[in-house]
């Protein structure tokens, strides 16, 4: 079965890249354009890992890794976080709402999916 990963970004072209990325990797991929669709839908989708940008209209990346790890369904699924932002004080806000790690913004298509590939297996592990 395949795994399935739930990608949070506002800009289309950058969902479409990463959906593209890793449907060719074999995942299952799903997708809003903002964090507040995102958890209306993760109440049922139940992915195997979350991929979001922080800068997004209606609810922020940080706001929806916060909200996601207070859900006691959601609490433990990894999340990472995919940015432009290289800010210092950003890292320490996504790291203590407690993302699993941190992509920037343009990714290398193979270091994404080896990135995923290693957080699912940890997963797995547990």
């Amino acid at each position: 079965m395949k795994s399935t990963v739930f990608v949070v970004e506002d800009s289309r072209t950058m969902r479409s890249l990463v959906r593209d990325v890793l449907e060719s990797g074999g995942y299952e991929v799903r997708e809003s354009a903002d964090g507040r669709q995102a958890l209306d839908a993760l109440h049922s989708i139940s992915p195997d890992l979350v991929i979001t940008d922080i800068n997004m209209p209606e609810m922020d990346g940080i706001t929806l890794l916060r909200e996601i790890r207070k859900h006691p369904a959601l609490g433990r699924t990894p999340v990472l976080i995919l940015t432009t932002s290289t800010d210092d004080e950003v890292k320490a806000s996504a790291r203590a709402a407690g993302a699993t790690g941190w992509i920037g913004k343009p990714f290398d298509p193979d270091r994404l999916c080896q990135v995923v590939a290693h957080v699912l297996a940890r997963r797995t592990e547990r």
